[in-house]
């Protein structure tokens, strides 16, 4: 069965239906750095509520949580 992930901007959380995606509820998601990005993972069809969202597929998905802004910095001051 076919994964797809969504980026969504941090005020349509509200509007996730966790029935239907593979995360369980808002604690579960992953943030970029400045809370302002997450995203959702769903298996086989689109759910309604991301249908007019980018769907990415995993070698997407990687190559967008390798950007910086997902990434702390790994730049530790002494």
């Amino acid at each position: 069965m076919s994964r797809g992930y969504v980026i969504l901007n941090a005020n349509e959380v509200g509007s996730i239906d966790f029935s239907k995606v593979l995360e369980t509820n808002a604690d579960t998601l992953r943030w970029n750095n400045d809370n302002t990005k997450t995203f959702v993972k769903y298996e086989g069809s689109t759910p309604s509520f991301l249908g007019d969202k980018t769907i990415l597929n995993s070698s997407q998905i990687l190559a967008e949580l390798e950007e910086d802004e997902w990434n702390p910095d790994s730049d530790i001051p002494e």
